[in-house]
């Protein structure tokens, strides 16, 4: 797997294909089977340094399919996008959900699934982290991300990277397992590090969701 950061799939600008020419030289010698990217952007005129989001209207679904699929011709491979945290959402005309499946359908790609992101954005827009998980196709998710974030306030969290995950989002993921099955699944971690114990522990909990839902699914079928 590679995790990229400035494609800015959402981006005015024009696709940077000399970068994606370099990327799948790069993706090919190295076998790599599963290339993400953030559906955001990052760049216009000169790199942003950071993930914004992109108007959740018709409009931008199309014009971020046709991208999309521009990529994806470009790297011979499926692209598999991130749902990404938000703090605004200007021009908004529709959900975030129904943005996002718009795009997977228009584009024909795949999902990254980032538990942590659904769970902030649900507190700060104020919708239902479930149902979002549960309205996602099952069949496109190519895999999960799972991280702890910051409380600014009750009713703002911010997407750090950089601290424990809490039980809502532990919560969360069990709810991805149930009903979508067990998938690969990445603890991310960007600052604030703790012991490799600590660490090894959040990991070794994520296996325990999984093999309680391995299991059940098992117990299901017998």
């Amino acid at each position: 797997i590679c995790h990229g950061l400035s494609l800015s799939i959402g981006s005015p600008a024009p696709l940077d294909e000399h970068f994606l020419i370099r990327l799948k030289k790069f993706l090919d010698k190295h076998n790599i089977r599963c290339y993400s990217e953030h559906l955001s952007y990052c760049s216009d005129n000169g790199h942003l340094y950071d993930l914004m989001p992109i108007p959740f209207t018709q409009e931008a679904v199309s014009y971020v399919a046709k991208r999309i699929q521009r990529v994806q011709e470009i790297l011979e491979r499926r692209l598999v996008i991130e749902n990404v945290s938000y703090y605004a959402a200007p021009g908004q005309e529709m959900t975030e959900i129904d943005f996002l499946n718009g795009v997977l359908e228009q584009a024909d790609c795949d999902l990254l699934l980032d538990v942590n992101n659904i769970y902030v954005n649900s507190i700060n827009h104020k919708y239902d982290a479930e149902s979002y998980i549960k309205s996602v196709p099952s069949e496109r998710i190519a895999y999960l991300h799972i991280a702890g974030h910051y409380d600014e306030a009750e009713d703002l969290k911010i997407d750090t990277h950089g601290a424990d995950i809490i039980d809502p989002v532990w919560q969360l993921l069990e709810t991805t397992y149930q009903h979508h099955g067990v998938m690969p699944t990445l603890l991310e971690r960007d600052f604030n590090i703790p012991s490799v114990a600590s660490l090894i522990s959040e990991v070794n909990q994520i296996r325990q969701y999984q093999s309680a839902q391995e299991d059940n699914d098992v117990a299901r079928t017998a």
